[in-house]
């Protein structure tokens, strides 16, 4: 009888100590997650910028070719991706758009939505 009272006693300590173990990891894993959700936000406003930085550069070098307008022309860069949208006036200026846009650095794809709309239309 004295052997089973001490197994259960020691069962209860076993479960105790397993409950307090479990609780400790997940207030560590608590603590942890703030820092984890700071550095992921330093790391997304960190990529905007990066985004932002880069579709600057596609623009100023967009601006700079000759023979192409660029006063319908939009840019979006995500992660090296970019993307041309709106109107230019003619196929020419589609191609001459999209070779500006590979020739800068940090550029690893670029898509082309732009549409051809003759001036005055």
């Amino acid at each position: 009888m004295k052997a089973s009272t001490a197994m259960k006693m020691v069962g209860g300590a076993l479960i105790v100590l397993a409950s307090l173990n479990a609780s400790a990891q997940s207030s560590d894993a608590a603590a942890s997650a703030p820092a984890t959700a700071a550095s992921s936000a330093a790391t997304g406003k960190q990529a905007k910028a990066a985004n932002r930085a880069l579709g600057r550069k596609v623009r100023s070098a967009l601006a700079k070719t000759k023979g192409l307008s660029v006063a319908n022309i939009n840019v979006r860069a995500r992660g090296g991706a970019v993307t041309l949208a709106g109107t230019v006036p003619d196929q020419s200026q589609v191609d001459i758009a999209t070779q500006a846009a590979q020739g800068v650095a940090g550029v690893t794809s670029v898509k082309n939505a732009l549409t051809v709309r003759p001036v005055g239309q």
